[in-house]
């Protein structure tokens, strides 16, 4: 079943100190990382290969740099300026790809039923297909004034999370307490005219209900969980997932461990020690579907290798491709092909719709 992740942080992996070649098999570059240090090194699940064999045909692919303070691949750069060429480096690996046939950017109506088709269209093999990706930035420390982000609009940005961790920019973290600054109140008022889509993945508490008040377009959680599951500020509260689910929006459901599970300390905590298995996202998802009494406001946003590898995802998890065993897992649980299809694509691929109708 083709399936649709809000959430990749793609450019990241092949830039950002981690310096992967993602046209190779995971296995592959797994190998060329053995023996190195560092958090997700020869543990990365996320390339090309298996994205196509899990029909992982389209996704949300991200832009990433932040001028938060504190030690960070993503963040730590000492001015807006400076996070800006970051991004613009990191496009500019997506447009590398685009060339090499590896992904196809998706910015209206046009080119995402185009991208349908072509995963639809069992006579074309699957490994020679482009990915299709919608262009999202995690945290908009990088865009410089109000004023530049039509600039990034032309260059096909579609949504964005206003915050990321910490005091950001335009807005605080989920790890942070307070209001939007001034500042994050006009860029998400010109999100809202351009018709860019708001992620309110990784805003504080305050900043969620303020971001929502503001913006009147389409809203998506990317990559969060449920807090009623996981009792931590990174995740979700019933009332807020009720608010999304009023304004039509989606949750991706993240396959980050610590999310997906209460108690798991980061760098200490692995997943054989807790048992930690694919299915309990699904445990996620039929929250979310509980408290929508329908499947229409649930997706998937795996996070996958967002800093992160198999030492922080579920034991039983080996690459992205194993997105695939996600249906069977909801069909246990009674779940309508309707239903897994919603879910796997079908909400996310709504919101697209919505959010660029004419």
């Amino acid at each position: 079943m083709l399936t649709f992740d809000a959430h990749l942080d793609l450019s990241l992996n092949a830039l950002g100190g981690f310096n992967r070649d993602l046209r190779l098999p995971v296995h592959e570059i797994r190998r060329r990382e053995a023996g190195m240090t560092g958090k997700g090194r020869a543990g990365g699940t996320t390339a090309f290969p298996e994205m196509r064999k899990g029909k992982v045909g389209l996704c949300v692919a991200t832009q990433l740099a932040g001028c938060m303070p504190g030690p960070s691949p993503i963040a730590g750069w000492m001015s807006p300026h400076q996070a800006y060429a970051e991004t613009q480096g990191q496009l500019s690996w997506y447009r590398a790809m685009e060339e090499e046939g590896h992904m196809r950017q998706i910015t209206n109506l046009r080119e995402l039923d185009e991208m349908i088709a072509l995963w639809n269209d069992d006579s074309i093999p699957d490994e020679t297909k482009a990915i299709g990706y919608v262009l999202s930035l995690e945290g908009a420390d990088s865009i410089r004034t109000v004023g530049h982000l039509e600039e990034h609009w032309a260059q096909g940005l579609r949504a964005m999370g206003p915050a990321h961790y910490g005091v950001c920019r335009y807005a605080l973290g989920h790890d942070m307490v307070g209001p939007l600054p001034a500042g994050g109140k006009e860029l998400i008022q010109e999100m809202d005219r351009l018709g860019m889509i708001l992620d309110v993945t990784h805003l504080s508490d305050e900043c969620f209900w303020q971001a929502l008040d503001i913006h009147h377009g389409t809203v998506w959680a990317s990559h969060s969980n449920c807090r009623a599951l996981v009792p931590d500020p990174r995740q979700f509260a019933d009332d807020q997932i009720k608010a999304l689910i009023e304004r039509g929006g989606v949750m991706g459901a993240a396959l980050d461990a610590w999310m997906m599970i209460p108690g798991w300390v980061r760098g200490k905590t692995t997943p054989q020690e807790t048992g930690l298995k694919l299915e309990v996202i699904c445990d996620h998802i039929d929250h979310v579907c509980q408290l929508a009494g329908n499947s229409l406001h649930s997706g998937i946003g795996t996070d996958l290798d967002g800093g992160y590898g198999t030492e922080q995802t579920p034991e039983d998890l080996d690459t992205i491709a194993d997105l695939a065993r996600i249906p069977d897992m909801l069909r246990k649980r009674g779940y309508t092909e309707q239903d897994i299809a919603n879910i796997m694509h079908g909400n996310y691929l709504r919101l697209l719709r919505e959010a660029w109708a004419e």
